[in-house]
């Protein structure tokens, strides 16, 4: 759990948007490992972090942003 002022949101929201997140992720054919705070999956052979709470996604070949359909529209071009 992080150090967020609302962390009972956090604990209910997490665990549904980390499965939606996976659920489309590998619906595009992405193989994802998951923990309890954030996704991680290959792409082109870079490594990136998702983080569903915040939305934060980072890695190489990606431009790092916020947002899960910021990280889509990035992701249909490759």
């Amino acid at each position: 759990m992080s150090n967020r002022l609302n962390q009972e949101r956090e604990a209910l929201l997490q665990p549904k948007r980390i499965e939606a997140c996976l659920k489309e992720l590998e619906r595009r054919g992405f193989k994802c490992e998951s923990d309890n705070t954030k996704i991680v999956f290959m792409l082109n052979g870079n490594k990136i972090q998702f983080f569903p709470y915040s939305g934060w996604h980072s890695g190489k070949g990606i431009k790092d942003g916020r947002g899960f359909q910021n990280l889509l529209r990035q992701l249909e071009g490759r």
